[in-house]
């Protein structure tokens, strides 16, 4: 078994146990690999070991791989953006990507809805929240969902699934829990108003177990998977 294989099974009986640790199913919870700075061997590896869902932050090299697995006629797979989007990289977005997770403004939402090619499904999107209310961060303050929720669900070329946060790092589990524990209430409120609601994207490597714990169906992990990134690429 190679590295990826290696650590993406341990990442799953992670995700396994910390499910079963708190009455949930394993299948509930959607695996991401964040495959950002990492070459197409890499995803490769991940692939042969079964992984089908991919997360990147960087539009261009998100796109490469893209492509580069849709010539080789890959199927089955799932792009997901999970970075920043300015609106000059929208398009590139809304014409190659599956999900975007960083929906923040309605600016931003409607270009994608525009853009999205009309012989694609339509794009899956998440309101991206700034849960800790850091000034580095982007999203919206949790009060401000509702608002945007119901302009995004209006747009023809997205379907709205849920909601993505990136909390602030926090050492404790008491600490971390709480922090998901207030996504999962703006989650449960929204999913109650919407059908299509259905994904709570939080959680990465250092605070996979409460987020789940919590309530969360995606969690986004990269380097225990690929191992550490080389930035200077970028």
């Amino acid at each position: 078994m190679n590295d990826i294989a290696h650590n993406l099974a341990q990442v799953r009986d992670k995700i396994s146990a910390a499910a079963a640790q708190c009455g949930r199913a394993p299948e509930e919870v959607t695996l991401l690999a964040v495959s950002k700075t990492k070459p197409v061997s890499a995803v490769e590896e991940a692939i042969a070991a079964g992984q089908r869902a991919f997360g990147e932050n960087y539009v261009q090299e998100g796109v490469e791989k893209i492509r580069h697995f849709q010539q080789a006629g890959a199927t089955g797979l799932q792009w997901h953006f999970i970075g920043p989007l300015q609106s000059n990289k929208s398009r590139l977005v809304a014409e190659h990507f599956d999900w975007c997770h960083t929906v923040d403004r309605l600016r931003i939402a409607s270009r994608l809805s525009e853009q999205r090619p009309a012989d694609m499904a339509p794009l899956n999107v998440l309101i991206q929240v700034n849960i800790s209310d850091e000034d580095s961060k982007s999203g919206i303050p949790p009060e401000a969902v509702d608002e945007l929720a119901a302009e995004v669900a209006a747009l023809p070329g997205l379907v709205l699934r849920g909601l993505m946060a990136i909390p602030a790092p926090e050492s404790e589990y008491v600490r971390q829990f709480a922090v998901a524990q207030r996504m999962a209430v703006a989650f449960g409120r929204l999913k109650a108003q919407y059908a299509t609601v259905d994904t709570l994207s939080l959680g990465m490597s250092d605070d996979m177990e409460a987020a789940i714990a919590a309530g969360s169906t995606m969690v986004r992990i990269g380097t225990a998977i690929f191992g550490a990134r080389d930035y200077t690429k970028q």
